[in-house]
């Protein structure tokens, strides 16, 4: 009813500017790693026969619009525990109308259905059931992002279906390639583990007024610390290791994430992520960055043409 309630408040401000505001809100740094691992997908299949780059473009900005409706939706969905923790993204400012994010991602989540019916091929399941698990996680009646376990699941469940609608939007019989597992897993466990203790251990106090029963909350700050320390070293390790024992081109990947989670680390048990919460947020940063770099050493063409020879 909530919901309802707010999609019948006008909107307020121009069109464009409201635009742009719901661009903010939905977080580009999020709307590129989605992006990014779209397209790590999409480059492992690309000496499939009849590969069709317009289609691939195509299915990018439909599945692009599922995500960006989905977060937008959480940033309408967030607004008391953004406020309570000092958020600056326009909902929690005050600038963007609930309503009018409402309404645009109900629009943005309507087009990018649309459009994956037209594309057709696995697209369409693909993008329901990223908006399926997207809404369930921010609104009622499920609410999973009030616990850290749900978060996590939908996390890692999301990396995955991005992985998997960019490797089958050539829409045309895919290669038995096992690289694409071995990164999909490790990079959506990267979000799912990783980012979901990183993000949550500045947001304590927001998560708590707004009911969320956090790992970060029920640990305690200290332990939390070492988890995520523990979490972020293990599973780069782990990955290291799996690259390295079936010899797999994803190495330099595994080695960038083994990087960043040692940077994690040490923020994480030192002063230099505590204090404010700028400073408690240096350890999510740098997963966000780590993210990045992770999936650039992926798509790099000296690593495409060893994952995928000229026969």
């Amino acid at each position: 009813m909530a919901t309802i309630r707010l999609l019948s408040q006008p909107l307020r401000g121009g069109f464009g500017r409201t635009l742009g505001m719901c661009v903010t809100e939905a977080r580009p740094s999020v709307l590129v790693i989605f992006l990014m691992r779209f397209a790590t997908g999409a480059a492992l299949e690309t000496r499939v026969a009849g590969w069709d780059v317009t289609r691939v473009c195509a299915t990018a900005v439909v599945w692009e619009l599922a995500v960006f409706a989905v977060y937008l939706f959480n940033g309408a969905m967030d607004l008391r525990e953004d406020q309570v923790n000092g958020s600056r993204r326009p909902i929690a400012r005050g600038d963007l109308a609930p309503a009018a994010a409402l309404t645009v991602s109900l629009a943005a989540a309507v087009a990018a259905l649309l459009g994956s019916l037209v594309l057709g091929g696995l697209t369409p399941h693909l993008v329901a059931a990223l908006l399926v698990l997207g809404f369930a996680y921010s609104g009622p009646p499920f609410y999973l992002k009030r616990r850290s376990s749900t978060t996590a699941v939908v996390g890692m469940s999301g990396g995955l279906l991005s992985y998997c609608a960019g490797f089958t939007a050539p829409n045309v019989p895919v290669q038995d390639i096992a690289v694409l597992p071995m990164l999909a897993v490790a990079g959506s466990l990267w979000m799912a583990v990783v980012g979901t203790l990183a993000k949550d251990l500045p947001d304590i106090a927001g998560d708590a007024a707004a009911g969320r029963s956090s790992a970060i909350a029920a640990l305690g700050e200290r332990r939390a610390r070492w988890v995520l320390s523990g979490a972020a070293l293990g599973l780069a390790l782990t990955f290291c290791a799996v690259s390295v024992t079936f010899d797999t081109p994803l190495l330099r990947s595994a080695g960038t994430m083994l990087a960043g989670a040692t940077g994690i680390a040490i923020l994480c048990l030192s002063a230099a992520a505590r204090g404010n919460r700028v400073r408690q947020r240096r350890p999510y940063r740098l997963f966000m960055v780590t993210q990045y770099a992770v999936h650039i050493a992926a798509l790099l063409p000296e690593t495409a043409e060893n994952i995928l020879p000229i026969s």
